[in-house]
């Protein structure tokens, strides 16, 4: 059953840095291709990375892929910092500003494209969110959501208008395009990294508090990816029956 198409698609090259938005990306055993590829790893506690919880600045660094997807190895990843300035991954002056800013040792942690890890890294393979629930939510909140605080690899557009039908998908699956199949698993539990603005980095607990309140804190879902393959914008998503 057709329920809708692709509106938006969003890899996070680095944890907790702004992804990229694209046209087209693989989509990898463990979600769309360098999704989290890329971390700092938090040396003052055992087995963690450094997130926007710890350091909310972390928000207002971008990075992208500069070059074509490939499985031997990972394009060039260019970082631009809250200033403008472009660097490169693994300058050492990006370490260094984020360890001033969180206080904490930091070491860089880097996957091969054919294996990023689960747990660690990410709770599970997408998340996604729909636009008409985004829409609902700014309704509700009197004015618009910025829907990158949510932090999707999808967004989908309903071909009918009802707000957190998304939900209703737990348990089942999805084909994205010609090939692509994932699995529902779960809604998403929010936390505080909704509060903290893309740009600015400055905090509004309201959001946390009127998602806790209107969505009982679940906004968006998680998928695991049962079959790989490309994904574009516009493809078209089905329910499989």
């Amino acid at each position: 059953m057709l329920i809708g198409h692709v509106k938006e698609i969003t890899r996070y090259p680095v944890k907790s840095f702004q992804g990229e938005s694209v046209n087209k990306t693989q989509v990898m055993d463990y979600g769309l291709y360098g999704d989290r590829s890329h971390a700092f790893k938090d040396e003052s506690r055992e087995d963690k990375f450094l997130t926007i919880t710890q350091c909310r600045q972390m928000a207002q660094y971008k990075a992208a892929f500069s070059g074509a997807e490939s499985l031997d190895a990972f394009p060039p990843l260019t970082i631009t910092q809250p200033d403008g300035e472009i660097k490169q991954w693994g300058d050492p002056v990006i370490q260094k500003d984020l360890e001033a800013l969180s206080g904490r040792p930091l070491s860089l942690v880097r996957y091969s494209p054919g294996h990023v890890p689960l747990g660690a890294i990410e709770e599970a393979h997408l998340l996604m969110i729909t636009s008409s629930s985004l829409n609902e939510l700014s309704k509700v909140r009197g004015g618009n959501v910025d829907g990158r605080r949510f932090r999707p690899n999808l967004v989908i557009e309903l071909l009918q208008d009802q707000p957190y039908s998304e939900e209703n998908w737990l348990g089942k699956t999805l084909v994205i395009g010609k090939q692509v199949e994932i699995h529902v698993t779960s809604t998403c539990t929010r936390c505080m990294i909704i509060t903290v603005h893309p740009d600015s980095a400055e905090k509004d607990p309201s959001l946390l508090a009127a998602v806790a309140k209107e969505r009982n804190n679940q906004f968006g879902v998680y998928a695991s990816v049962i079959q790989s393959g490309e994904i574009r914008m516009g493809d078209e998503i089905r329910l499989k029956e």
